[in-house]
Protein backbone atom coordinates (compact mmCIF):
# COMPACT_ATOMS: atom_id res chain seq x y z
CA UNK A 1 0.00 0.00 0.00
CA UNK A 2 1.54 3.46 -1.04
CA UNK A 3 2.28 5.69 2.34
CA UNK A 4 1.38 9.65 1.06
CA UNK A 5 4.22 11.25 3.27
CA UNK A 6 3.84 15.47 2.37
CA UNK A 7 7.59 15.89 0.67
CA UNK A 8 7.38 19.59 2.29
CA UNK A 9 9.58 21.97 4.95
CA UNK A 10 7.92 24.81 6.10
CA UNK A 11 9.68 28.24 6.43
CA UNK A 12 8.38 31.51 7.87
CA UNK A 13 9.39 34.75 10.27
CA UNK A 14 5.31 35.31 11.52
CA UNK A 15 4.89 37.50 8.16
CA UNK A 16 4.69 35.07 5.80
CA UNK A 17 5.19 31.36 5.44
CA UNK A 18 6.33 28.57 2.58
CA UNK A 19 6.58 25.26 1.38
CA UNK A 20 9.69 23.84 -0.18
CA UNK A 21 9.46 20.26 -1.82
CA UNK A 22 12.31 17.75 -1.32
CA UNK A 23 13.42 18.87 -4.97
CA UNK A 24 14.23 22.85 -3.68
CA UNK A 25 11.00 24.16 -5.41
CA UNK A 26 8.49 26.45 -3.61
CA UNK A 27 5.48 24.44 -3.83
CA UNK A 28 3.50 27.04 -2.05
CA UNK A 29 4.07 30.94 -0.79
CA UNK A 30 1.79 33.62 -0.42
CA UNK A 31 2.19 37.10 -0.33
CA UNK A 32 1.80 39.82 1.35
CA UNK A 33 -0.60 38.03 3.63
CA UNK A 34 -0.72 34.32 4.88
CA UNK A 35 -4.42 34.56 2.89
CA UNK A 36 -3.12 36.13 -0.12
CA UNK A 37 -2.69 34.72 -3.29
CA UNK A 38 0.13 32.42 -4.17
CA UNK A 39 2.99 33.59 -5.80
CA UNK A 40 4.15 30.12 -5.79
CA UNK A 41 1.31 27.71 -5.82
CA UNK A 42 1.91 24.57 -7.98
CA UNK A 43 0.90 22.76 -4.65
CA UNK A 44 -2.94 23.03 -5.65
CA UNK A 45 -2.03 25.26 -9.43
CA UNK A 46 -0.05 22.75 -11.30
CA UNK A 47 3.73 24.42 -12.90
CA UNK A 48 1.67 26.35 -15.58
CA UNK A 49 -0.14 28.31 -13.27
CA UNK A 50 1.03 27.65 -10.10
CA UNK A 51 4.65 28.90 -11.14
CA UNK A 52 7.91 27.81 -10.19
CA UNK A 53 11.33 28.42 -8.16
CA UNK A 54 13.47 25.84 -7.89
CA UNK A 55 17.73 25.13 -8.27
CA UNK A 56 17.58 21.79 -10.08
CA UNK A 57 20.07 19.28 -11.28
CA UNK A 58 20.59 19.01 -14.91
CA UNK A 59 20.32 14.89 -13.80
CA UNK A 60 16.72 13.82 -13.76
CA UNK A 61 18.15 10.93 -11.27
CA UNK A 62 19.54 12.74 -7.58
CA UNK A 63 18.75 11.78 -4.22
CA UNK A 64 17.14 14.71 -2.08
CA UNK A 65 17.96 15.27 1.73
CA UNK A 66 15.63 17.58 3.81
CA UNK A 67 16.77 18.88 7.06
CA UNK A 68 16.38 21.89 9.99
CA UNK A 69 19.22 23.46 10.65
CA UNK A 70 19.09 22.48 14.96
CA UNK A 71 16.23 24.14 16.63
CA UNK A 72 15.64 26.70 14.25
CA UNK A 73 13.11 27.28 11.34
CA UNK A 74 15.44 27.50 8.50
CA UNK A 75 15.62 24.84 6.12
CA UNK A 76 18.83 22.36 4.13
CA UNK A 77 18.11 20.33 1.38
CA UNK A 78 21.02 18.55 -0.22
CA UNK A 79 20.69 17.45 -3.75
CA UNK A 80 23.03 14.34 -4.64
CA UNK A 81 23.75 13.61 -8.25
CA UNK A 82 26.55 10.74 -8.05
CA UNK A 83 29.87 12.33 -7.69
CA UNK A 84 28.10 15.81 -7.30
CA UNK A 85 26.08 17.41 -4.45
CA UNK A 86 24.69 20.78 -3.32
CA UNK A 87 23.16 22.30 -0.52
CA UNK A 88 19.80 24.73 -0.81
CA UNK A 89 19.49 26.72 2.50
CA UNK A 90 16.42 28.42 2.49
CA UNK A 91 14.97 30.65 5.47
CA UNK A 92 12.73 33.69 5.91
CA UNK A 93 14.76 36.52 8.12
CA UNK A 94 14.17 37.07 11.42
CA UNK A 95 16.03 38.56 14.46
CA UNK A 96 15.44 41.38 16.45
CA UNK A 97 16.61 44.71 15.07
CA UNK A 98 16.36 48.22 16.46
CA UNK A 99 14.54 47.13 19.44
CA UNK A 100 12.17 45.56 17.16
CA UNK A 101 11.43 41.83 15.62
CA UNK A 102 12.64 42.24 11.94
CA UNK A 103 10.27 39.98 9.83
CA UNK A 104 10.43 41.13 6.31
CA UNK A 105 8.97 40.17 3.28
CA UNK A 106 11.51 38.52 2.07
CA UNK A 107 12.90 34.57 0.88
CA UNK A 108 16.55 34.19 1.23
CA UNK A 109 18.22 30.95 -0.73
CA UNK A 110 21.83 29.92 -0.76
CA UNK A 111 23.20 27.77 -2.63
CA UNK A 112 26.69 25.93 -2.39
CA UNK A 113 28.53 23.31 -3.99
CA UNK A 114 29.37 20.16 -1.18
CA UNK A 115 31.12 17.91 -3.78
CA UNK A 116 32.33 17.80 -7.54
CA UNK A 117 30.96 20.09 -9.62
CA UNK A 118 27.33 19.90 -9.66
CA UNK A 119 25.76 21.62 -12.61
CA UNK A 120 22.53 23.39 -12.06
CA UNK A 121 19.44 25.02 -14.01
CA UNK A 122 17.24 28.06 -11.57
CA UNK A 123 13.86 29.01 -12.38
CA UNK A 124 11.89 32.00 -10.78
CA UNK A 125 8.59 32.35 -12.02
CA UNK A 126 6.41 34.07 -9.72
CA UNK A 127 2.49 33.89 -10.76
CA UNK A 128 -0.36 36.39 -9.43
CA UNK A 129 -4.14 36.10 -8.92
CA UNK A 130 -3.86 32.78 -8.01
CA UNK A 131 -2.21 31.80 -10.76
CA UNK A 132 -4.35 33.68 -13.36
CA UNK A 133 -1.85 36.52 -14.04
CA UNK A 134 1.83 36.13 -15.40
CA UNK A 135 4.16 39.19 -14.42
CA UNK A 136 6.09 40.96 -16.64
CA UNK A 137 9.56 40.27 -16.30
CA UNK A 138 12.42 43.49 -16.26
CA UNK A 139 16.69 43.47 -16.03
CA UNK A 140 18.58 45.69 -13.67
CA UNK A 141 21.88 45.29 -13.29
CA UNK A 142 21.79 42.04 -10.75
CA UNK A 143 18.65 41.88 -10.30
CA UNK A 144 15.24 40.71 -11.95
CA UNK A 145 12.32 43.13 -11.26
CA UNK A 146 8.33 41.15 -12.18
CA UNK A 147 5.41 43.42 -12.28
CA UNK A 148 2.21 43.14 -12.10
CA UNK A 149 0.80 42.74 -8.27
CA UNK A 150 0.04 45.74 -6.00
CA UNK A 151 3.94 45.94 -4.95
CA UNK A 152 7.06 44.63 -7.24
CA UNK A 153 8.41 41.59 -6.75
CA UNK A 154 12.43 41.90 -6.79
CA UNK A 155 15.07 38.77 -6.81
CA UNK A 156 18.47 39.85 -6.01
CA UNK A 157 21.35 37.59 -7.00
CA UNK A 158 24.61 36.89 -7.89
CA UNK A 159 23.80 34.08 -10.48
CA UNK A 160 23.72 35.11 -14.03
CA UNK A 161 21.13 37.02 -15.06
CA UNK A 162 21.21 35.26 -18.87
CA UNK A 163 21.36 32.09 -17.00
CA UNK A 164 17.98 32.61 -15.06
CA UNK A 165 16.08 34.00 -17.88
CA UNK A 166 17.44 31.30 -20.29
CA UNK A 167 17.38 28.19 -17.58
CA UNK A 168 20.65 27.46 -18.58
CA UNK A 169 22.64 25.22 -16.14
CA UNK A 170 25.91 26.53 -15.13
CA UNK A 171 28.43 24.69 -12.68
CA UNK A 172 28.29 25.28 -9.53
CA UNK A 173 31.95 26.41 -8.26
CA UNK A 174 30.84 28.76 -5.55
CA UNK A 175 28.46 30.17 -2.67
CA UNK A 176 25.31 31.63 -4.81
CA UNK A 177 22.89 34.12 -3.31
CA UNK A 178 19.14 34.62 -4.17
CA UNK A 179 16.97 36.92 -1.97
CA UNK A 180 13.84 37.73 -3.35
CA UNK A 181 11.48 40.34 -1.62
CA UNK A 182 8.03 42.10 -2.15
CA UNK A 183 8.14 45.79 -2.20
CA UNK A 184 11.20 47.11 -0.32
CA UNK A 185 14.06 45.85 -2.55
CA UNK A 186 17.31 44.88 -0.67
CA UNK A 187 19.31 47.25 0.57
CA UNK A 188 23.34 46.96 1.25
CA UNK A 189 25.69 43.97 -0.59
CA UNK A 190 24.21 40.37 -1.68
CA UNK A 191 26.48 38.25 0.00
CA UNK A 192 27.25 39.97 3.30
CA UNK A 193 23.74 40.68 3.86
CA UNK A 194 22.25 37.54 3.25
CA UNK A 195 25.02 35.60 5.41
CA UNK A 196 24.31 38.46 8.34
CA UNK A 197 20.72 37.38 8.08
CA UNK A 198 21.36 33.58 8.13
CA UNK A 199 23.54 33.68 11.16
CA UNK A 200 21.28 36.02 13.01
CA UNK A 201 18.24 34.01 12.02
CA UNK A 202 19.95 31.02 13.28
CA UNK A 203 20.64 32.41 16.35
CA UNK A 204 17.17 34.26 17.24
CA UNK A 205 15.79 30.56 16.62
CA UNK A 206 17.97 28.65 18.52
CA UNK A 207 17.56 31.33 21.75
CA UNK A 208 13.66 31.43 20.87
CA UNK A 209 13.92 27.10 21.59
CA UNK A 210 15.92 28.14 24.78
CA UNK A 211 13.36 30.28 26.16
CA UNK A 212 10.89 27.50 25.65
CA UNK A 213 10.07 25.14 28.39
CA UNK A 214 9.69 21.62 27.85
CA UNK A 215 9.54 18.41 30.03
CA UNK A 216 12.39 15.62 29.57
CA UNK A 217 10.34 13.29 27.19
CA UNK A 218 9.03 14.12 23.27
CA UNK A 219 11.63 16.94 23.08
CA UNK A 220 12.33 16.68 19.78
CA UNK A 221 8.98 16.29 18.53
CA UNK A 222 7.80 19.25 21.00
CA UNK A 223 10.51 21.83 19.35
CA UNK A 224 9.48 21.09 16.47
CA UNK A 225 5.83 21.49 16.95
CA UNK A 226 6.76 24.81 19.17
CA UNK A 227 8.82 26.25 15.98
CA UNK A 228 5.89 25.61 13.78
CA UNK A 229 3.23 26.89 15.92
CA UNK A 230 5.31 30.00 16.64
CA UNK A 231 5.78 31.13 12.61
CA UNK A 232 1.75 30.29 12.05
CA UNK A 233 1.37 33.35 13.90
CA UNK A 234 0.73 36.26 11.86
CA UNK A 235 2.80 38.92 14.10
CA UNK A 236 1.29 41.61 12.75
CA UNK A 237 -2.22 41.47 14.64
CA UNK A 238 -1.61 38.35 16.40
CA UNK A 239 -4.00 36.16 14.65
CA UNK A 240 -2.65 32.30 14.61
CA UNK A 241 -3.84 30.88 11.54
CA UNK A 242 -5.22 26.66 11.47
CA UNK A 243 -3.02 25.89 8.62
CA UNK A 244 -0.88 27.58 5.92
CA UNK A 245 -2.76 26.14 2.89
CA UNK A 246 -5.58 25.91 0.88
CA UNK A 247 -7.59 22.56 -0.47
CA UNK A 248 -5.31 19.83 0.30
CA UNK A 249 -7.81 16.99 0.41
CA UNK A 250 -8.88 15.39 3.87
CA UNK A 251 -9.61 12.21 1.97
CA UNK A 252 -8.60 12.30 -1.77
CA UNK A 253 -11.36 12.14 -4.31
CA UNK A 254 -13.69 13.08 -1.45
CA UNK A 255 -13.97 16.21 -1.94
CA UNK A 256 -13.63 17.72 1.34
CA UNK A 257 -11.03 20.16 0.52
CA UNK A 258 -11.05 23.69 2.71
CA UNK A 259 -9.57 26.83 3.00
CA UNK A 260 -7.67 26.74 6.40
CA UNK A 261 -5.47 30.01 6.42
CA UNK A 262 -8.08 31.61 8.85
CA UNK A 263 -8.34 32.01 12.78
CA UNK A 264 -10.83 29.27 13.91
CA UNK A 265 -12.26 30.50 17.47
CA UNK A 266 -12.90 27.02 18.73
CA UNK A 267 -9.40 26.63 18.36
CA UNK A 268 -8.25 29.42 21.02
CA UNK A 269 -8.20 27.45 23.95
CA UNK A 270 -6.10 24.77 22.88
CA UNK A 271 -3.80 27.13 21.11
CA UNK A 272 -3.23 28.99 24.22
CA UNK A 273 -2.85 26.50 26.24
CA UNK A 274 0.14 24.96 24.33
CA UNK A 275 2.02 28.81 24.14
CA UNK A 276 1.12 28.82 27.83
CA UNK A 277 3.21 25.40 28.67
CA UNK A 278 6.04 25.75 26.71
CA UNK A 279 6.09 29.19 28.24
CA UNK A 280 5.95 31.69 25.98
CA UNK A 281 3.37 34.30 26.88
CA UNK A 282 4.46 37.10 24.13
CA UNK A 283 2.55 34.84 21.50
CA UNK A 284 -0.35 34.39 24.26
CA UNK A 285 -0.62 38.55 24.78
CA UNK A 286 -0.39 39.19 20.83
CA UNK A 287 -3.62 36.38 20.09
CA UNK A 288 -5.14 38.54 23.54
CA UNK A 289 -4.82 41.32 21.28
CA UNK A 290 -6.28 39.85 18.04
CA UNK A 291 -9.36 38.90 20.10
CA UNK A 292 -9.71 42.03 21.64
CA UNK A 293 -10.08 43.69 18.41
CA UNK A 294 -12.96 41.35 17.30
CA UNK A 295 -15.83 43.37 17.74
CA UNK A 296 -17.61 40.49 20.07
CA UNK A 297 -19.84 43.22 22.09
CA UNK A 298 -21.55 44.96 19.47
CA UNK A 299 -22.52 41.89 16.97
CA UNK A 300 -25.27 39.50 18.12
CA UNK A 301 -23.13 36.40 17.65
CA UNK A 302 -19.40 35.35 17.27
CA UNK A 303 -18.40 33.89 14.27
CA UNK A 304 -15.99 30.30 13.98
CA UNK A 305 -13.60 32.15 12.73
CA UNK A 306 -12.19 35.08 11.18
CA UNK A 307 -9.77 36.51 9.16
CA UNK A 308 -6.28 37.10 10.19
CA UNK A 309 -7.16 40.66 10.39
CA UNK A 310 -10.33 40.01 12.10
CA UNK A 311 -12.36 40.21 8.96
CA UNK A 312 -15.59 38.79 9.41
CA UNK A 313 -16.59 37.95 5.60
CA UNK A 314 -14.72 35.15 4.25
CA UNK A 315 -16.78 34.43 1.05
CA UNK A 316 -15.90 30.84 0.04
CA UNK A 317 -15.07 30.51 -4.26
CA UNK A 318 -14.01 27.87 -6.30
CA UNK A 319 -10.89 28.38 -8.67
CA UNK A 320 -10.32 26.70 -11.87
CA UNK A 321 -7.45 25.18 -10.76
CA UNK A 322 -6.29 21.22 -11.18
CA UNK A 323 -5.50 20.74 -7.33
CA UNK A 324 -3.42 18.65 -5.24
CA UNK A 325 -2.87 15.16 -6.62
CA UNK A 326 -5.66 16.31 -9.45
CA UNK A 327 -8.63 16.76 -6.09
CA UNK A 328 -10.88 19.28 -6.45
CA UNK A 329 -12.38 21.35 -5.63
CA UNK A 330 -9.75 24.28 -5.00
CA UNK A 331 -11.47 26.90 -2.52
CA UNK A 332 -10.57 30.02 -0.94
CA UNK A 333 -12.82 31.71 1.34
CA UNK A 334 -14.40 29.06 3.96
CA UNK A 335 -18.66 29.45 4.10
CA UNK A 336 -18.15 28.12 8.10
CA UNK A 337 -17.52 31.80 8.89
CA UNK A 338 -21.59 31.46 8.17
CA UNK A 339 -21.95 28.64 10.35
CA UNK A 340 -23.40 28.59 13.99
CA UNK A 341 -20.89 26.99 16.50
CA UNK A 342 -21.64 28.02 20.26
CA UNK A 343 -18.81 26.49 21.85
CA UNK A 344 -16.62 29.41 20.83
CA UNK A 345 -18.21 31.48 23.54
CA UNK A 346 -16.91 29.65 26.44
CA UNK A 347 -13.25 29.04 24.61
CA UNK A 348 -12.88 32.74 24.83
CA UNK A 349 -14.07 33.01 28.02
CA UNK A 350 -11.40 30.26 29.04
CA UNK A 351 -8.74 31.95 26.48
CA UNK A 352 -8.75 35.32 28.19
CA UNK A 353 -9.26 33.56 32.21
CA UNK A 354 -5.07 33.82 32.47
CA UNK A 355 -4.71 37.27 32.16
CA UNK A 356 -7.35 37.42 35.58
CA UNK A 357 -5.50 34.69 37.53
CA UNK A 358 -1.93 34.50 35.78
CA UNK A 359 0.28 37.51 37.60
CA UNK A 360 2.90 37.53 34.55
CA UNK A 361 0.78 39.49 32.03
CA UNK A 362 0.13 43.02 32.89
CA UNK A 363 -2.97 44.84 33.63
CA UNK A 364 -3.31 47.19 30.81
CA UNK A 365 -3.65 43.13 28.61
CA UNK A 366 -6.60 42.41 31.44
CA UNK A 367 -8.54 45.73 31.11
CA UNK A 368 -8.33 45.51 27.71
CA UNK A 369 -10.37 42.49 27.49
CA UNK A 370 -12.65 43.35 30.50
CA UNK A 371 -15.75 44.07 27.88
CA UNK A 372 -15.86 40.82 27.16
CA UNK A 373 -16.71 38.95 29.96
CA UNK A 374 -20.24 40.47 30.43
CA UNK A 375 -21.31 40.42 26.41
CA UNK A 376 -19.99 36.32 26.21
CA UNK A 377 -22.12 35.69 28.78
CA UNK A 378 -24.52 36.99 28.07
CA UNK A 379 -24.27 35.62 24.43
CA UNK A 380 -24.14 32.02 25.99
CA UNK A 381 -27.21 32.83 28.03
CA UNK A 382 -28.69 33.24 24.66
CA UNK A 383 -27.60 30.06 22.73
CA UNK A 384 -27.28 27.46 25.63
CA UNK A 385 -30.52 25.83 24.33
CA UNK A 386 -29.08 26.62 20.84
CA UNK A 387 -28.49 23.42 18.24
CA UNK A 388 -25.43 24.48 16.23
CA UNK A 389 -23.25 23.40 13.84
CA UNK A 390 -20.70 21.85 16.58
CA UNK A 391 -16.92 21.51 16.23
CA UNK A 392 -17.08 19.62 12.97
CA UNK A 393 -18.70 22.10 11.28
CA UNK A 394 -21.27 20.06 9.70
CA UNK A 395 -23.00 21.68 7.32
CA UNK A 396 -26.65 20.24 6.84
CA UNK A 397 -27.52 18.96 10.19
CA UNK A 398 -27.85 20.68 13.84
CA UNK A 399 -28.17 19.62 17.08
CA UNK A 400 -27.72 20.12 20.50
CA UNK A 401 -23.70 19.10 21.20
CA UNK A 402 -22.18 17.98 24.35
CA UNK A 403 -19.39 19.47 23.21
CA UNK A 404 -20.58 23.03 22.79
CA UNK A 405 -22.79 22.75 26.47
CA UNK A 406 -19.30 21.39 27.54
CA UNK A 407 -17.50 24.68 26.92
CA UNK A 408 -20.45 26.54 28.03
CA UNK A 409 -19.70 24.92 31.10
CA UNK A 410 -16.38 25.23 31.10
CA UNK A 411 -16.44 28.66 30.09
CA UNK A 412 -18.93 29.86 32.29
CA UNK A 413 -16.80 28.22 35.60
CA UNK A 414 -14.09 30.39 34.55
CA UNK A 415 -16.25 33.68 34.20
CA UNK A 416 -17.56 33.38 37.72
CA UNK A 417 -13.59 32.78 39.07
CA UNK A 418 -12.96 36.03 37.35
CA UNK A 419 -16.26 38.09 38.73
CA UNK A 420 -15.38 36.78 42.25
CA UNK A 421 -11.78 38.32 41.94
CA UNK A 422 -13.14 41.40 40.52
CA UNK A 423 -15.79 41.60 42.96
CA UNK A 424 -18.98 41.49 39.96
CA UNK A 425 -21.34 40.14 42.39
CA UNK A 426 -24.15 39.95 39.67
CA UNK A 427 -21.59 38.88 36.89
CA UNK A 428 -20.84 35.57 39.03
CA UNK A 429 -24.27 34.10 40.37
CA UNK A 430 -25.07 34.78 36.49
CA UNK A 431 -21.97 32.77 35.62
CA UNK A 432 -22.69 29.75 37.72
CA UNK A 433 -26.80 29.59 37.05
CA UNK A 434 -25.06 29.02 33.12
CA UNK A 435 -22.67 26.29 34.53
CA UNK A 436 -25.54 24.55 35.98
CA UNK A 437 -27.35 24.62 33.05
CA UNK A 438 -25.16 23.68 30.85
CA UNK A 439 -24.38 20.50 33.25
CA UNK A 440 -27.96 19.56 32.72
CA UNK A 441 -27.66 19.86 29.14
CA UNK A 442 -24.33 17.61 28.89
CA UNK A 443 -26.13 14.64 30.93
CA UNK A 444 -29.30 14.73 28.56
CA UNK A 445 -26.57 13.10 26.56
CA UNK A 446 -25.66 10.53 28.72
CA UNK A 447 -26.22 6.70 27.82
CA UNK A 448 -26.94 4.77 30.95
CA UNK A 449 -26.97 1.67 28.73
CA UNK A 450 -24.00 2.13 27.17
CA UNK A 451 -22.54 4.20 29.99
CA UNK A 452 -21.06 7.11 27.79
CA UNK A 453 -22.08 10.05 26.79
CA UNK A 454 -22.92 10.59 22.56
CA UNK A 455 -22.31 13.39 20.78
CA UNK A 456 -25.95 15.50 21.40
CA UNK A 457 -28.75 14.97 23.03
CA UNK A 458 -30.93 12.92 21.48
CA UNK A 459 -28.25 11.36 19.39
CA UNK A 460 -26.45 7.74 19.33
CA UNK A 461 -23.83 8.71 17.98
CA UNK A 462 -20.27 9.04 19.35
CA UNK A 463 -17.59 11.88 18.61
CA UNK A 464 -13.92 11.90 19.66
CA UNK A 465 -14.07 15.60 21.23
CA UNK A 466 -16.15 14.03 24.23
CA UNK A 467 -12.49 13.20 25.13
CA UNK A 468 -12.70 16.68 26.61
CA UNK A 469 -15.10 15.70 29.45
CA UNK A 470 -12.36 13.74 31.15
CA UNK A 471 -9.58 16.25 30.02
CA UNK A 472 -11.46 19.26 31.07
CA UNK A 473 -12.50 17.76 34.83
CA UNK A 474 -16.14 17.53 33.81
CA UNK A 475 -15.89 13.92 34.62
CA UNK A 476 -13.26 13.45 37.67
CA UNK A 477 -10.41 11.39 36.66
CA UNK A 478 -11.42 8.52 39.25
CA UNK A 479 -14.83 8.00 38.40
CA UNK A 480 -15.91 5.34 37.13
CA UNK A 481 -17.71 7.45 34.58
CA UNK A 482 -14.42 8.48 32.95
CA UNK A 483 -13.22 5.18 32.76
CA UNK A 484 -16.43 3.95 31.41
CA UNK A 485 -17.32 6.84 28.62
CA UNK A 486 -13.22 6.04 27.72
CA UNK A 487 -13.82 2.61 26.92
CA UNK A 488 -16.98 3.55 24.73
CA UNK A 489 -15.05 5.83 22.78
CA UNK A 490 -12.51 3.52 22.03
CA UNK A 491 -14.31 0.35 21.26
CA UNK A 492 -16.11 2.54 18.68
CA UNK A 493 -13.69 5.24 17.05
CA UNK A 494 -10.21 4.12 17.74
CA UNK A 495 -7.97 3.01 14.73
CA UNK A 496 -4.99 0.48 14.85
CA UNK A 497 -2.93 1.83 18.36
CA UNK A 498 -3.23 5.03 18.52
CA UNK A 499 -5.25 7.32 15.62
CA UNK A 500 -8.97 8.39 16.54
CA UNK A 501 -11.31 9.30 14.43
CA UNK A 502 -13.56 11.93 14.61
CA UNK A 503 -16.51 10.46 14.24
CA UNK A 504 -18.18 7.38 12.20
CA UNK A 505 -21.38 8.35 11.00
CA UNK A 506 -22.15 10.46 7.89
CA UNK A 507 -21.69 13.72 7.68
CA UNK A 508 -22.77 16.00 4.96
CA UNK A 509 -20.25 13.86 2.52
CA UNK A 510 -20.56 10.49 3.64
CA UNK A 511 -18.97 8.61 6.19
CA UNK A 512 -15.46 9.48 6.91
CA UNK A 513 -12.23 7.65 6.06
CA UNK A 514 -9.46 9.12 7.70
CA UNK A 515 -8.56 9.65 11.50
CA UNK A 516 -7.96 13.26 13.02
CA UNK A 517 -4.67 13.52 14.28
CA UNK A 518 -5.53 15.93 17.29
CA UNK A 519 -8.25 13.17 18.16
CA UNK A 520 -4.99 11.10 18.76
CA UNK A 521 -3.44 13.53 21.11
CA UNK A 522 -6.50 13.70 22.91
CA UNK A 523 -6.90 10.29 23.25
CA UNK A 524 -3.20 9.92 24.92
CA UNK A 525 -4.33 12.92 27.01
CA UNK A 526 -7.53 11.38 28.31
CA UNK A 527 -5.29 7.78 29.21
CA UNK A 528 -3.24 10.00 30.92
CA UNK A 529 -6.17 11.63 32.97
CA UNK A 530 -7.37 8.24 34.07
CA UNK A 531 -4.23 6.79 35.55
CA UNK A 532 -3.29 4.26 32.52
CA UNK A 533 -0.26 5.85 32.11
CA UNK A 534 1.50 3.11 30.42
CA UNK A 535 -1.07 3.27 27.36
CA UNK A 536 -1.18 7.29 27.10
CA UNK A 537 3.29 6.54 26.44
CA UNK A 538 2.43 3.45 23.75
CA UNK A 539 -0.36 5.84 22.21
CA UNK A 540 2.05 9.36 22.28
CA UNK A 541 4.67 7.71 21.16
CA UNK A 542 2.78 6.09 18.24
CA UNK A 543 2.02 9.50 17.54
CA UNK A 544 4.48 12.03 17.35
CA UNK A 545 6.08 9.23 14.39
CA UNK A 546 3.19 10.77 11.92
CA UNK A 547 5.07 13.44 10.73
CA UNK A 548 6.91 13.89 7.45
CA UNK A 549 10.75 13.75 6.96
CA UNK A 550 11.05 16.66 9.01
CA UNK A 551 7.96 16.07 11.73
CA UNK A 552 5.45 18.41 10.43
CA UNK A 553 2.00 16.83 11.46
CA UNK A 554 -0.54 17.07 8.51
CA UNK A 555 -4.55 17.26 9.51
CA UNK A 556 -5.31 13.52 8.62
CA UNK A 557 -3.94 10.03 8.50
CA UNK A 558 -5.41 7.28 6.39
CA UNK A 559 -5.10 4.66 9.34
CA UNK A 560 -4.16 1.45 7.19
CA UNK A 561 -1.08 3.04 5.56
CA UNK A 562 -0.26 5.72 7.54
CA UNK A 563 -0.22 8.31 5.21
CA UNK A 564 -0.69 12.08 5.39
CA UNK A 565 -3.94 13.66 4.28
CA UNK A 566 -5.77 17.24 4.83
CA UNK A 567 -4.06 20.57 5.08
CA UNK A 568 -0.53 20.99 6.04
CA UNK A 569 1.09 21.22 8.18
CA UNK A 570 -1.91 21.47 10.74
CA UNK A 571 -1.63 23.61 13.44
CA UNK A 572 -4.32 21.78 15.32
CA UNK A 573 -2.34 19.13 15.71
CA UNK A 574 0.98 20.52 16.51
CA UNK A 575 -1.53 21.83 19.60
CA UNK A 576 -2.39 18.69 19.84
CA UNK A 577 0.79 17.55 20.61
CA UNK A 578 2.66 19.79 22.54
CA UNK A 579 -0.54 19.83 25.41
CA UNK A 580 -0.28 16.20 25.27
CA UNK A 581 3.22 15.84 25.44
CA UNK A 582 3.14 18.26 28.38
CA UNK A 583 -0.02 16.33 30.34
CA UNK A 584 1.91 12.98 29.83
CA UNK A 585 5.47 15.02 31.15
CA UNK A 586 3.84 16.17 33.84
CA UNK A 587 2.01 12.42 35.08
CA UNK A 588 5.71 10.79 34.72
CA UNK A 589 6.80 12.97 37.41
CA UNK A 590 4.64 12.42 39.73
CA UNK A 591 5.92 10.74 43.29
CA UNK A 592 4.54 7.26 42.24
CA UNK A 593 5.95 7.07 38.75
CA UNK A 594 9.02 8.31 39.62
Amino acid sequence: MEIHQYPYGLVGNCAFLGLIHKDTNIAWMCWPRFDSSFVFGSLIAGEEKGGRFSVDPVSDDFHAEQTYRTNTNVLETTISTGEDAYRVTDFAPRFRQNDRNYRPLMLVRKVEPLRGLPRVRVCCEPRGEYGARKLQRERGSSHLRFYGLEETIRLSTNVSLNHLTDKQSFVLDKAYYMILTYGVPLEGPLEKTAESFLNETTTYWQNWVKSTSIGKYYQEAVIRSALTLKICQYEDTGAIIAAPTTSLPEVEGHGRNWDYRYTWMRDTYYTLNAFNHIGHFEEMERYFQYLANIPMKETKRIQPLYSITGESRLTEQTLELPGYRHNVPVRVGNDAYTHIQNDVYGQILLAILPLYVDRRFQAGSRQVTDYLLRSVLEKIEVTINEEDAGIWEFRGKAQLHTYTNLFQWAGSAAAARVAEQMGYGDLSRMAKALQKRAAANIEKAYDPHRELYTNAYQSPDLDASTLQLIMMDYLPHESEKAFKHLQGLESQLKAGDALFYRYIHEDDFGKPENTFLICGFWYAEALACVGRLDDAVRVMDQLVEQGNHLGLLSEDIHAPSGSQWGNFPQAYSHVGLVNAAYRINNKLHEPNFL
